[in-house]
């Protein structure tokens, strides 16, 4: 009968770190337990989450991109032709008057993005709780950050997506121009609008139980603050007390400086609002780190 060891036990199992270099299984039991296996970003996991989340929309493409184009079309020709005959312009600047077409358009153009971009971001979470799936999103191998990237900037896909299919309808409406003047100014604060409504639909699905919670959300937060932002007027053509009230709507600088990327002119600060959006993404980006982090409403 075979002899154990001198000081080892009979049950004692062979010493993993006699592996040979290499050894995966081998590094995967030595880790301590609690210590994360992968280190860094897994961008292969994150590549995954983003593609999923980008396949599920664009399978219903008709719906989820050319829908609002039509839609949009459909406000700038009701518009256009109650309000914008006999010449009718909008002051933008002292002195600078822009067809009332011109002057919507771009308005319009952002309008359809942010709105999209709410609307991807507060559906996955939230129908994964409803469905009892949310283990899909939690179980694999993803850091908070990770999750986060993937479900934001596939929202902010989706809106650049319908931001430009919404820009080739309007190309081909006659009497309104949309021609770039500014493309930077349109990439920055259309990536900002994005992340702004990306990040508050992030939010909203983490804190909503179900639809009707998202739904409140979009009825009385998001359309009423992208109606009144002036999107259909300029804010020079209000009482000092509605224009004071327009520029504490964070929506007011989205729009407006989107618009100046294609008029050339614009009716708020272009650097206090491409700033003061950048500070309030970061904070809604924290926001939802430290929820999602915390798991709540998620992991309870």
């Amino acid at each position: 009968m075979p002899q154990p060891i001198v000081g080892q036990a009979v049950n004692d199992q062979p010493q993993m770190n006699q592996a040979a270099d290499g050894d995966s299984a081998a590094l995967w039991i030595q880790r301590p337990p609690g210590k994360p296996v992968l280190t860094g970003i897994n961008w292969g996991g994150l590549r995954t989450l983003y593609i999923k989340e980008v396949r599920r929309f664009f399978k219903v493409q008709l719906q989820t991109v050319w829908a609002p184009a039509i839609t949009t079309l459909l406000y700038l020709a009701i518009f256009t032709v109650a309000l914008g005959r006999a010449g009718r312009t909008v002051a933008v600047e002292p002195g600078v008057d822009i067809p009332f077409a011109n002057f919507i358009a771009p308005g319009l153009i952002v309008m359809a993005m942010v709105q999209n971009a709410f609307a991807n971001a507060s559906f996955s979470l939230l129908v994964g709780k409803i469905q009892g799936n949310i283990v899909d999103y939690l179980m694999p191998p993803l850091s908070t950050g990770e999750l986060i990237a993937a479900l934001v900037g596939a929202a902010v896909t989706r809106a650049f997506l319908v931001g430009f299919a919404v820009w080739l309808v309007m190309l081909l409406w006659p009497g309104v121009s949309v021609e770039l003047r500014r493309p930077e100014l349109v990439l920055w604060f259309g990536l900002m609008g994005s992340l702004l409504l990306a990040f508050l639909g992030l939010l909203t699905s983490i804190w909503a139980d179900k639809f009707d919670h998202a739904a409140a959300v979009t009825n009385f937060v998001v359309t009423p603050l992208s109606l009144l932002s002036g999107t259909f007027y300029s804010v020079r053509q209000l009482s000092p007390t509605f224009r004071a009230v327009s520029h504490a709507n964070p929506f007011f600088y989205v729009i407006s400086g989107f618009r100046a990327g294609f008029l050339g002119a614009s009716d708020s600060p272009l650097l206090i609002g491409g700033i003061g959006l950048l500070v309030v993404n970061i904070l809604l980006c924290s926001v939802c780190y430290a929820l999602l982090k915390r798991g709540w409403k998620i992991k309870s």
